[in-house]
């Protein structure tokens, strides 16, 4: 049976090996607090286009070619 050495007086290689021995691995378990959104708060990268429009709208397009001639496109929808 070894004799009892308080912590504080082990060698530091001592110290680190009985370090190594308390740690141990959390696994799948993430420590870090997680938060729950509030549903009140607005969101604004979750909202997409569709939920601004009725359905009834109008898209138009335009584009400068190469020869200076303007190209457009316009859609009902």
């Amino acid at each position: 049976m070894e004799k009892f050495v308080p912590y504080e007086k082990l060698s530091k290689s001592k110290k680190r090996e009985l370090d190594r021995k308390k740690r141990v691995t959390w696994g799948n378990v993430k420590p870090v607090t997680r938060k729950i959104e509030s549903k009140k708060r607005y969101k604004r990268k979750s909202r997409g286009l569709s939920d601004y429009t009725d359905g009834f709208g109008i898209l138009y397009y335009s584009k400068k070619s190469n020869n200076s001639q303007r190209k457009s496109l316009c859609i009902l929808y």
